[in-house]
């Protein structure tokens, strides 16, 4: 089968495109012919080995991603496709399923490979029916954003919060929390770059602020919550913070997805998938690069500065 190859760590050209074996599924596992990946932040920090070692888990990172390379030199971590084989132990999908994957269960528990046309995964990873209703593009455009985005809102104490600001509202897990907070009964504002304010309100925000005018700490307006959104690659996080408690009520929170290191939550992807389902939860695209492209789209998604998304397609008509 053909996958992207993380040789080394560094630059985007050290991912490329090779033949390697197809994997066989364990009794617990089964194997998902993808056709539809992501490119996240995530991705890259990986990628470029750039992760700093104040980091909660910054050492423990290190030693589970390998030093030198990359253990698995298959980087991804989200995949949309069809069941393909099934382990003999395997109980809750057939051969023939659409599914929807995120090889995440724990921090210290994460299954890369994604960036292939097949992979194995234990049945009991967050695995689910693909949504009736989207694409294998639009179904792989969740779960990265999604948990996150839902696992720093309940941080937040989103259920009570009334008056949400999300800062980066425009970013992969910016597009989700704005819907979410929505979805959660909060008034809704989004701070994001000019060419994002139409996007951004169209996902549920009341007020959209365009941080290369205007200082939202500057408003006379106190947020409840604050979610710092912003990439890493482009945030100045002790300005960001300095800047957010300044525009804080009294028993606000601010919130930076920074804090901490989120926990992957099975029921949360299955909402998520429901409001979908719905219509009450769009997911976000960008941009979609075929699987050789994997350079391209590593490089634009360093920029820090995508809109959504930014989606792999698997090509499988060369039937390896």
């Amino acid at each position: 089968m053909k996958a992207i190859v993380c040789t080394k760590y560094g630059p985007p050209e050290v991912l490329q495109l090779k033949e390697v074996e197809k994997p066989t599924p364990k009794d617990n596992e089964i194997c998902i012919k993808i056709h539809a990946t992501t490119v996240t932040s995530s991705d890259c920090i990986i990628r470029g080995f750039d992760i700093p070692m104040w980091h909660p888990l910054g050492l423990m990172m290190r030693i589970a991603l390998g030093f030198g390379k990359p253990r698995n030199p298959i980087l991804g971590m989200v995949a949309a496709g069809e069941v393909d084989s099934i382990g003999n132990d395997v109980k809750r999908f057939k051969i023939g399923d659409q599914v929807l994957a995120y090889t995440v269960k724990s921090p210290t528990k994460t299954r890369f490979g994604t960036y292939a046309q097949y992979i194995c995964v234990p049945e009991d990873y967050p695995v689910l029916p693909k949504p009736s209703n989207l694409t294998y593009e639009e179904s792989a455009a969740i779960p990265y954003g999604g948990e996150l985005a839902m696992y720093f809102l309940k941080k937040g104490g989103i259920q009570s919060r009334k008056n949400v600001l999300i800062v980066g509202a425009s970013g992969t897990i910016g597009t989700t929390a704005v819907q979410l907070a929505r979805y959660y009964g909060a008034k809704v504002t989004g701070v994001c770059s000019t060419a994002n304010i139409e996007l951004v309100s169209s996902l549920g925000a009341e007020t959209v602020i365009d941080y290369t005018k205007e200082d939202y700490s500057k408003r006379s307006e106190r947020y409840d919550l604050i979610l710092d959104a912003v990439p890493q690659q482009v945030a100045d996080r002790k300005s960001l913070k300095s800047q957010a408690k300044n525009a804080l009520a009294p028993d606000g929170k601010y919130i930076s997805i920074d804090d901490g290191i989120a926990k992957v939550n099975y029921d949360d992807l299955v909402l998520l998938k429901d409001l979908a389902e719905s219509g009450k939860f769009k997911p976000v695209i960008d941009r979609s690069y075929p699987l050789d492209q994997m350079v391209e789209a590593h490089r634009y998604v360093e920029t820090g500065h995508k809109k959504g998304n930014v989606i792999i397609t698997v090509d499988h008509n060369d039937k390896t």
